[in-house]
């Protein structure tokens, strides 16, 4: 019986899609977790917020503990952080020094960048979600309702923050995206409900704060996590179409060079 004879010549080829994908959403995540800004933005702030706001009384958050009012809204600040202020700031500096150029000429589709993008964003969000929740339960917390509402809500948001911040990052200069970025993290944060309760605000304008993507989605899990509401229509419905118009607007006009 005669050995097979190997073939000695080289077979490339490129990896699979999805193992490409995973290799680039690695890299990502461990840079955006050696980035010590993006950590204060994404880890740190909300967690401080959370501590200060939680454990005094400089706000008057309504009845009942201050950490089930605190808590959601945290919660949608990290998701913004993440989704929205990092995304849009890291891309645009990815934009302007030439990166995105350089992965568009590499075996990895753009569609794949998007998805590693994607993957990037929930994984840290995964990780916000597991600090905010550790120090809100270590300061009394007890959240109660549908679990697969929250998470139907944080996806919402999700989406419709990073379209938005791949909106800006594809439009503008990069400087223009940090200053911008940096600029709507702040005024949604004051008006959004975050940690001043909407209520404070006369009707009108009320009215035109609950059409916020940050405000949904802080009262969304407000209604879920707080109140035990199962499927909070109103807000999803208002992310639900953020999401649509942020996506629909990036595809649109995102330039990669």
């Amino acid at each position: 019986m005669t050995a097979p004879v190997l073939d000695p010549r080289p077979a490339p080829g490129a990896v699979a899609v999805p193992r490409m994908i995973l290799a680039q959403a690695g890299y990502e995540l461990r840079t955006m977790l050696r980035n010590g800004e993006q950590l204060l933005l994404t880890m740190i702030i909300p967690v401080v917020l959370l501590a200060l706001f939680g454990g005094t009384s400089l706000l008057d958050l309504g009845p009942g503990p201050r950490v089930d009012f605190l808590a959601p809204g945290i919660l949608a600040l990290a998701v913004m952080s993440t989704a929205f202020t990092g995304q849009a700031i890291g891309t645009g500096f990815e934009r302007r020094y030439g990166v995105l150029k350089r992965l568009g000429a590499t075996p990895l589709p753009r569609s794949g960048l998007i998805a590693a993008k994607t993957l990037t964003v929930l994984a840290v969000e995964a990780l916000q979600a597991a600090l905010i929740c550790a120090v809100a339960l270590a300061m009394g917390w007890g959240p109660h309702g549908d679990p697969v509402s929250a998470a139907a809500l944080i996806l919402l948001g999700t989406a419709a923050f990073s379209g938005f911040g791949l909106l800006m990052a594809g439009t503008l200069r990069a400087e223009a995206t940090l200053a911008a970025a940096n600029l709507v993290y702040v005024l949604l944060l004051a008006v959004g409900g975050v940690v001043f309760p909407l209520e404070r605000f006369p009707s009108a304008v009320r009215a035109a704060l609950e059409l916020l993507p940050i405000s949904a989605l802080a009262d969304g899990l407000r209604q879920v996590l707080q109140h035990g509401a199962a499927f909070p229509a109103g807000p999803l419905l208002v992310l639900a179409v953020w999401a649509v118009a942020g996506l629909a607007l990036a595809a649109r006009f995102f330039r990669w060079e």
